[in-house]
């Protein structure tokens, strides 16, 4: 009956009633649609019933909200976002170079987004040769980084922050009297070390190798309740660096001068480093019992030195004793009071303490020892130290007898157990908070050590920059170290750079001697900020290899208008480029022989680096410029070579010259023109 009343009956029907079904099914699914329309209905029957009633055909919306329809995961998606806090503007980022302390060429480029090459041109207009891998300090990189608008951000670690005795200030009210820390100077055999004997009525001196002080020693002595430090130096000529650190922590330098003998070569070095300190110097005249003393010939020859004795009208006090004897000691001691009272010595003796290191060295028993001198301050058994790269709390203090002491105020000279390592001497400890803040700063100071090995070349203090620091008010006085063959010679010298001095700058001559270059020279010019000046003298292996690592800068001259034309212009700013000397061998003469036609062969053993053909040469005799000019041939055995290496033997002819003498050395080098730039 439902199929007669639907339609016909067969397949074509069920597939009609199916499509049906199916349509109804898509219909009841689409929910959206429906609510849609049933809206839709719903405003146009308000329409209609509006204008029935003859109401305003004005159409009010309908507020329909679209979430109504959108997907319910979309609806809580965009919930949680609503409630979300707004994110903050991104900040402007400084452009900021970062440095630990140091900072390597080419990790300063890298941070500047610039070439290596071209920062490395931007340093040269600074004034700074370095390679692409070696460092410079922050300060000079910020030079670098202020010109591509960066800024530079230290990111280093703040050694103040760990070091007490660095934090801590001294008013003026925690000040109080200290005693004077003397240093006994002298030329070897002079009677130093005899001195302090008498004075500590003791016998060092039978204790030292030879009847001479091998090192530092530093001793307290008590007269009429007052203490005196002393500190002893060794007078030999290898123990100038030495005789530098005693002068720089010195506050009177006593010189003993032997009334036999007058001033010596060391004698003259003690001077130059007492007045490069600053310090005041009391001359003590040694051996006044000895016959032949004369103490007056010896008070003129300090005015050869500028040091003008009271008795001739200056300010230099001299006395005569006797430490054999010990006559004298009590005017000398009464004067050393006196010139401690001018002084007006004072010091804070409640803060944490900082001073010097005298000496150290490695005790089989007690492992590093060192000797240090408190400077300010009060150092007590137990305290974290660091000094250098080396730290560690002190286990144990002795004083000069050996004897274990707690406390050592301002000016005490003491042994220290307790380091981690062997410090340098030279080196200025200070007290830290802790132990672990003692080796944070000794590892920050090893990573510094570390990134500079590689690094910037040390500064040095050379003719060409000269001027540029006189006119940035740096430098006020050249310094000069002399040194030439005759006696005659070093006067005319010595009187025509004194003569030099203008309005900006000052020659100072520290000092003059005759003799060859010794590596005793370098140490004092680097020690006194000199320049090296040798006249008709070379300079010894020692000496040059010293220079070179301490970048002293040594001049050598044949002629002397030469000498002050250069120091002239260098005091105007005008130096020319100059001809630079690169040193290539040295060899030793030890046989000679004549051959027809060529003159005097030097047979010769080659000591260091090599020697090539047509070279120019000079050949030094005790020390001595005897003749320069060029090698003409060179030979091994039977054969023409064009160089010979270290190690080796060959003959060697001079062009034009033939008194070639067993014991001469013969230096070859090359001319190089370098542009005369402020380093």
């Amino acid at each position: 009956a439902l199929r007669s009343a639907a339609g016909p009956a067969g397949p074509a029907a069920d597939r009609k009633a199916g499509a049906a079904a199916a349509k109804t099914e898509t219909a009841g699914a689409t929910k959206p649609k429906k609510q849609f329309r049933e809206v839709v209905n719903l405003r146009e029957q308000e329409q209609l019933a509006r204008q029935a009633t003859g109401r305003a055909t004005a159409r009010r919306p309908v507020s329909v909200d679209p979430r109504a329809f959108q997907n319910p995961r979309r609806k809580r998606r965009d919930a949680a976002a609503s409630k979300a806090p707004a994110a903050a503007a991104p900040r402007q980022s400084k452009r900021v170079v970062s440095v630990d302390g140091v900072i390597s060429v080419a990790e300063l480029a890298k941070q500047l987004g610039a070439k290596g090459a071209e920062v490395q041109g931007k340093l040269m207009g600074y004034g700074t040769m370095v390679s692409i891998n070696q460092t410079i300090d922050s300060e000079t990189a910020g030079k670098v980084a202020e010109s591509y608008g960066f800024e530079i951000q230290d990111t280093g670690f703040k050694e103040e922050e760990a070091l007490v005795s660095v934090q801590v200030e001294s008013a003026e009210a925690d000040l109080v009297p200290r005693p004077p820390v003397i240093t006994v100077m002298g030329h070897v055999d002079h009677g130093k070390t005899s001195l302090l004997d008498a004075l500590r009525k003791t016998d060092v001196v039978a204790g030292e190798a030879g009847g001479i002080t091998q090192h530092i020693g530093a001793y307290q002595v008590t007269v009429d309740g007052a203490k005196l430090t002393f500190i002893d130096t060794p007078g030999h000529a290898a123990f100038t660096e030495m005789r530098s650190r005693g002068a720089q922590l010195t506050d009177i330098v006593i010189l003993v001068v032997a009334a036999s003998e007058g001033v010596m070569p060391q004698t003259q070095e003690a001077i130059a480093h007492a007045k490069a300190a600053g310090v005041p110097i009391l001359v003590a005249i040694n051996k006044c019992d000895l016959p032949g003393a004369d103490p007056q010939r010896t008070r003129q020859s300090l005015l050869e030195h500028d040091l003008v004795p009271e008795e001739f009208g200056g300010d230099v006090i001299t006395t005569e004793i006797s430490a054999l004897k010990r006559t004298g000691l009590e005017k000398l001691l009464e004067l050393l009071a006196l010139q401690s009272e001018v002084l007006e010595l004072k010091a804070d003796a409640k803060k944490p303490a900082t001073g010097v290191v005298l000496e150290a060295q490695l005790d089989k028993g007690r492992g590093p020892v060192a000797t240090i001198l408190v400077k300010e301050g009060t150092l007590n058994r137990g305290d974290a130290i660091v000094v250098g790269t080396s730290y560690g709390r002190i286990r144990a203090m002795q004083d000069e007898n050996g004897k274990r002491v707690d406390v050592a105020p301002p000016s005490t000279p003491v042994q220290v157990i307790g380091l981690s390592s062997v410090p340098d001497a030279g080196e200025v400890f200070h007290v830290a908070e802790s132990e672990r803040a003692a080796k944070d700063v000794a590892e920050h100071r090893e990573d510094q050590l570390r990134g500079q090995s590689a690094g910037a070349p040390k500064a040095r203090r050379s003719l060409e920059d000269l001027f540029a620091q006189a006119a940035e008010g740096g430098i006020k006085e050249l310094n000069v170290v002399l040194k030439t063959d005759v006696q005659g010679t070093l006067e005319a010298v010595r009187d025509a750079l004194l003569k030099l001095g203008n309005d900006e700058v000052k020659v100072d001559v520290i000092l003059a001697a005759v003799g060859a270059i010794s590596e005793n020279d370098v140490n004092l010019a680097e020690t006194t900020g000199s320049i090296v000046v040798g006249f008709n003298v070379r300079p010894d292996p020692a000496a040059r290899k010293a220079a070179e690592s301490s970048g002293v800068d040594m001049r050598m001259y044949r002629v002397i208008y030469e000498l002050t034309d250069e120091v002239k212009l260098a005091m105007a700013g005008l130096l020319p480029p100059r001809l630079e000397e690169k040193f290539l061998g040295r060899a030793e003469v030890r046989e000679t022989f004549t051959v027809p036609k060529i003159g005097t062969i030097g047979g010769c053993y080659i000591t260091e680096g090599k020697m090539t053909r047509n070279a120019k040469c000079r050949l030094v005799r005790d020390g001595v410029l005897i003749y320069e000019g060029q090698i003409g041939s060179l030979r091994r055995f039977k054969d023409d070579v064009r160089e010979v290496q270290t190690g080796f033997e060959c003959g060697i002819g001079i062009d034009g010259y033939n008194d070639v003498k067993v014991g001469d050395v013969i230096e070859a080098h090359v001319i190089e023109e370098r542009a005369a730039t402020l380093e």
